[in-house]
Formats: structure tokens, sequence, C-alpha cells
């Protein structure tokens, strides 16, 4: 049974908007992670559940992009794994180990990579790297877990490291952060 075990709530839009500075025509990226879903849970992968998982939108997606059908975690636990994707390094190398551990700001990450080669970049969704994003144009994360009701999102304006900072939001969170995430 393949196993997709990742991160964040409902959904985590890691959201990488292209912005063409020059002329040439460069893909859309969207990244999309979401917490501890078996492959069967998705209904794109096949599996026993298949026929009875109702995903139009992630169909349209899979069908029009990229899956990953042999994909392995490396760090099942949410934040070195959350870490190792962005950094593309294991946990002994990246320094982030446990659901305690934080990502250093001066980390390289892929985020960085995509503005070096004139993308805008954001992440909206489960954060929980505690430091500071870096390498995002803009980002609206949770703190820590966050709530499903009237979450509170932190921003560049209301940043505090760990799990203080932000701002509430009137809504369900799954909404809140689809919404702001597709606003631009």
């Amino acid at each position: 049974m393949k196993v997709i075990k990742n991160i964040t709530l409902a959904i985590l839009c890691l959201l990488m908007i292209s912005a063409c500075t020059k002329q040439e025509s460069r893909p859309n990226i969207l990244y999309i992670m979401a917490d501890d879903h078996t492959s069967q849970a998705w209904g794109i992968y096949g599996g026993i559940l298949k026929d009875h998982v109702v995903n139009p939108n992630i169909e349209r997606l899979a069908e029009s992009g990229v899956v990953l059908d042999n994909c392995f975690c490396t760090n099942s636990i949410c934040v070195p794994s959350r870490a190792a994707i962005l950094t593309g390094q294991y946990s002994h190398k990246n320094g982030v180990y446990t659901l305690g551990g934080h990502l250093d700001p001066d980390s390289l990450n892929v985020a960085k990579i995509l503005q070096e080669n004139g993308y805008q970049t954001a992440i909206f969704g489960k954060w929980h790297l505690k430091k500071e994003p870096s390498g995002f144009d803009k980002y609206m994360v949770l703190p820590d877990q966050g709530v499903y009701k009237n979450p509170v999102l932190k921003t560049v304006d209301n940043w505090e490291d760990g799990n203080k900072g932000g701002k509430e939001y009137p809504g369900f969170s799954t909404d809140v952060i689809a919404d702001f995430s597709t606003s631009g």
C-alpha cells in the first residue's frame, strides 16, 4: 500500500505563482500537501477506495499536471518532512529532526531558487517551522496546527516566531486559506 504521508491541515497550498518578468513562457507551479492520506484517499492512485472517492478537482489537477506515483517520505514527522521538501535535504543536513525543530530562515529552499529565476512565490496554510518563512513573496500561515473555525493566520505584518502572532479571520479554515490562496 502506497502511503502519501506529509503535512498540513485539510489542504496546505504551497502556491508558487508564475510571474514572468521576461517574455519567455514558464509553467505555473502549484504544490499541494495534505495531512496523513493513504494514496487510496485521493482516488487518482487506484486502490480499493477508487470508486468511492469523489475528488473532481484533484482528478482534474492530476490529469493536467504531474502526479508523483513513486514517492517516499524520508522523515514521516511533519516538521522535518516539510523542511526536507523545502530544502531538498535530509534532516541531518537541514538540522530539523523533530516537531520542535525550526527551519533557519537563511537556509536555501526551493522558494528562494524559484525567486532567483523570476517566479513570485507564496505559501498559504500550515507552515509549522516556527521561524518566519523566507523565500516567499507572500505568506499567510497558521501558527502551530491552527484551528478549524476562525483561523489565525500569520503574515509579514504580524509575524512572531513560534506559535505566537497572527490575525483571526472569520470562517472555516480550509475556505479561508483557499480564498486567500486564489486571490493573488
